[in-house]
């Protein structure tokens, strides 16, 4: 499980690397940081599609 935040545009200061696409996030844009609930040390910023196209994948759902 992990648990997943909001980070709005105006507290991304930093350029982040998507796993989910490997495009980058910009600063300035809003995405999801996700944090492993026992490996907050893993956590990653995703694109908002990125990650709920990730969670449909995880689930079995293809749409």
């Amino acid at each position: 499980m992990e648990s997943v935040g909001l980070v709005q545009p105006y507290q991304a200061r930093k350029r982040y690397l998507c796993p989910g696409c490997q495009g980058y996030i910009e600063m300035g844009e809003g995405h999801l940081v996700v944090v492993p609930e026992h490996s907050p040390d893993l956590r990653r910023h995703w694109h908002r599609a990125c990650w709920h196209r990730e969670r449909r994948r995880r689930h079995g759902r293809r749409h």
